[in-house]
């Protein structure tokens, strides 16, 4: 433990409300030089203490995690942060090494550091898959104890705050603390700060998932090759020590793994846009013998048997093998269709979910193998809920652990923290391999479990057209359009394919009983086919209209063309629904997924 002398005396500064402090559904996302501006950060951070002691949440003497993805002005960030959490009266701060943790590794040190859930919570500074640098974006979120993201009634209480706060709270004299090795500062006064090697603890409840024997087993397979692209995002660590340490993949198996601030930047081949899909992961894509539209391509040098990519905080992930793609809604899919191959689920999965957007793929499965399988809103907090019922927080509910869930945008996970995880989905699939291939004697590939689950439920193909950087007055204007024609379309016919229903998606959570009104637009048609519009909560500038397209083959069906040709029709259909292009002025969107 290393003594620092320093003056913990509290400064209170005299401050006034900014506008616009009202976090999306992954916190608070900003350009970066807002939030650098004059009290933007701690307005916030005030805001949020202010809230937690309302909520009598034990912030006195209780221990805080905090630290963030690696994106630029993090390490000034963390040290402003920290300064105000022992002004709060918190006793003692946990950070990782270097400011970082992956989203996931925060949920799993809330929830296992120590003795497991010594903290009431912790500060995530990340803006996900969003570009860093001091001309992009910056993010800030706060998770509560259960690991979790703050619930809604908390994140009201946060913004009431912001729109009345008059000063903030700092121990502006305490010295800035080097975080780049494990260390624990004793600052007197019954207070701490403790740097912690940022991987060991989510390491050690992965163990407790996955037969990481089985896996090294598949890994040294003289047919098995892969690579990992951390996309120069916080997963670099993680990748490292797990994937070439603990697993025993080749050196360079994970490229692209020192953390860099700006996330590449404009130089990389991802300019700087850490999200892992066909459009940004270029290299992984590439690699692995695809085009962005997932088309298989020569390559003048061998394929991998398997690829993953991993966004800026690591909590998205991307899967593909030789020249194939697996889809997200897929992906989730095959992991609960396969999820007796993983120890963790060794006595049976109680729960599954998927967020509205993400294909019904999934409940195909959960209705065969009689798994009880929910639709929520686009959000991690309310499969959080679904995973905590039955638990101390929701005691009379039902118990719907062993649980998985996944997002259509690159998210998956399970019970075993509250955020989604991409290393979890990344080990799941190698798992699920390592399984088969025991079994069969031979190596199987993520094309061949595909192929093989198609044949059993039938295919639901699926694409996401995201249309970014549109005039939110304007796209709102055309989601109030669609909802006012909510209930109205039934039986009308549309590229001849007749409409069954219309409506605008409201989700009544089962656990806590809260309603989550105007979650999106729905149209479904008699054959089982989706149209979705959402405008996403997660950009900075402008408004980003997500447009989700299904279309289900049977199993005896054609089960394997080109997703993107699928719905072509349907994305035809959309616009003449949304009329989307006299709105925004948009007909090609910015990336298909």
């Amino acid at each position: 433990m290393a003594k620092v002398d320093c003056d913990l005396s509290v400064s209170t500064v005299p401050t006034a409300p900014i506008a616009g402090q009202k976090p999306g559904t992954s916190g608070l996302r900003k350009k970066t030089k807002e939030f650098m501006s004059a009290n933007y950060l701690a307005n916030y951070v005030q805001s949020v203490f202010n809230t937690l002691i309302e909520m009598k949440t034990p912030v006195q003497g209780g221990t805080l995690v905090v630290s963030g993805d690696g994106r630029f002005w993090n390490p000034e960030a963390i040290q402003i942060i920290i300064k105000m959490a022992f002004a709060a009266g918190v006793g003692r701060v946990w950070c990782g090494t270097g400011g970082l943790l992956s989203t996931p590794a925060m949920s799993a040190v809330i929830r296992a550091r120590g003795k497991g859930f010594e903290s009431f919570g912790g500060f995530i500074c990340s803006a996900s898959h969003n570009p860093g640098g001091i001309n992009d974006d910056y993010g800030i979120k706060y998770n509560c104890e259960n690991g979790g993201p703050s619930p809604e009634k908390m994140t009201d209480l946060m913004v009431e705050w912001t729109a009345k706060i008059a000063e903030y709270k700092i121990c502006d004299k305490i010295p800035d603390l080097d975080l780049s090795k494990p260390i624990t500062y004793d600052l007197g006064d019954g207070k701490s700060v403790e740097v912690f090697d940022c991987v060991e603890d989510h390491l050690a409840v992965l163990k407790t998932c996955f037969d990481f024997d089985s896996i090294r087993g598949l890994i040294s397979h003289p047919d098995f090759s892969m690579t990992y692209d951390c996309m120069s995002g916080v997963q670099g660590p993680y990748a490292i020590k797990i994937v070439e340490g603990e697993l025993g993949a080749a050196a360079g198996s994970c490229k692209n793994a020192v953390p860099l601030p700006d996330f590449g930047g404009p130089e990389s081949a991802w300019h700087g846009h850490a999200d892992p899909n066909l459009t940004y992961a270029v290299e992984l894509v590439r690699d692995m013998g695809l085009n962005k539209e997932g088309l298989p391509i020569a390559s003048d040098k061998p394929i991998p048997k398997f690829g993953a990519a991993a966004d800026g905080d690591a909590d998205r992930n991307m899967i593909l093998s030789s020249q194939f793609f697996v889809s997200p809604s897929d992906s989730l899919a095959m992991i609960v269709a396969n999820s007796d191959l993983i120890p963790q689920f060794k006595d049976g999965l109680k729960g599954c979910a998927r967020s509205m957007p993400t294909s019904g793929a999934l409940d195909i499965v959960a209705k065969k193998k009689g798994i009880e399988c929910f639709e929520v809103p686009t959000g991690w907090k309310f499969f959080g809920n679904l995973m905590d019922s039955g638990t101390h927080y929701f005691p009379d509910k039902k118990t719907y652990t062993p649980f998985i869930c996944g997002e259509e945008s690159f998210g998956t996970g399970a019970d075993h923290v509250r955020e989604k995880d991409g290393m979890w989905a990344v080990l799941a699939w190698l798992q699920i391999l390592a399984k088969k291939t025991e079994k069969s004697g031979k190596l199987v590939t993520c094309e061949d479990v595909a192929n093989e689950h198609w044949k059993e439920y039938g295919r639901n193909y699926y694409a996401r057209y995201d249309y970014e950087g549109v005039d939110k007055a304007k796209s709102e204007e055309m989601m109030k359009m669609m909802s006012d024609k909510a209930g109205s379309l039934a039986g009308q016919e549309f590229g001849g394919m007749k409409m069954k229903t219309n409506d605008i998606f409201e989700y009544v959570d089962p656990v806590d009983g809260s309603v989550s009104k105007n979650q999106g637009i729905r149209y479904i048609f008699e054959d089982g086919s989706r149209i979705i519009f959402r405008l996403s909560g997660t950009g900075v500038a402008g408004a980003t209209v997500r447009l989700y397209l299904e279309k289900y083959e049977a199993a005896d069906g054609s089960l394997n063309q080109h997703q993107f040709e699928v719905v072509k029709p349907l994305a035809a259909i959309a616009l003449e629904l949304s009329q989307l292009q006299t709105y925004t002025g948009r007909e090609t969107p910015t990336v298909i997924t």
